[in-house]
């Protein structure tokens, strides 16, 4: 099995109003391609921080980043971009969709920084992940004609649709109700029995249950980092 992300010694830290903060010590971490990955622990332990800085959105102050091989502690913001463009999906709790474009736009957006793909090829691998997520049928709806997990399946599909080699998530079921919740994790185990490489922040207790590993952060520090397989098979 080959190795997504390590991290080596990743520290980051925080001044404001004179009074420094350590939000990720040391941090050492491995993720293997394929790998379904829960980041959990209680509020202001770094779970935030340390998503930032595997999706290439902050830099750390100390330490290494491998994604696929090569460093990527200490590029600058554009080189960060054209990585995020290419190997890169976000899921966010808030959904982060474009109100004014519609859902089909919203999902094609990714792909319109690719200058090889012609306008017909952006357009049929948008429609391919809108069925992925089961929502084909609403592509020329606009976010506000959504339900929130409606809205959430089409920023699952906007994050497929570069077929990145990561797949981020920041508390995906946060701000859904406990059906449309357990609609999002089934499209994550669908994810991951595909091969997918996922990390997801989460809160919830069940939604970490739903991944094949989870490492708990406290102050900074992973504390607990044990797979989940085996009790979910047995279970």
């Amino acid at each position: 099995m080959s190795n997504v992300i390590t991290l080596d010694k990743i520290s980051k830290s925080f001044i404001t109003d004179n009074i420094k903060t350590q939000a990720l010590n040391q941090i050492d971490l491995s993720i293997d391609k394929g790998e379904y990955l829960a980041i959990t622990g209680p509020s202001g332990c770094g779970k935030s921080t340390l998503l930032s800085i595997l999706g290439l959105l902050d830099t750390p102050c100390s330490g290494n980043y491998f994604l696929s091989g090569h460093d990527v502690s200490q590029l600058d913001r554009d080189q960060r971009a054209d990585i995020r463009g290419e190997h890169l999906g976000f899921i966010f709790q808030s959904f982060n969709l474009i109100s004014d474009l519609t859902i089909i736009e919203n999902v094609m957006l990714p792909l319109t920084y690719q200058s090889k793909m012609s306008k017909k090829q952006a357009l049929e691998k948008t429609m391919a992940v809108l069925e992925k997520v089961d929502m084909h049928h609403r592509s020329n709806h606009f976010p506000s004609q959504l339900s929130g997990g409606q809205q959430q399946r089409i920023a699952i599909a906007r994050a497929l649709v570069n077929d990145p080699t990561l797949i981020l998530a920041d508390e995906p079921t946060g701000n859904l109700d406990s059906k449309n919740a357990e609609i999002i994790l089934d499209i994550f185990d669908a994810l991951h029995n595909e091969g997918r490489t996922i990390a997801m922040v989460t809160h919830d207790p069940r939604s970490a249950k739903r991944a094949q590993r989870q490492i708990e952060l406290f102050d900074g520090s992973i504390v607990s980092d044990r797979q989940l397989i085996e009790a979910k098979m047995a279970g």
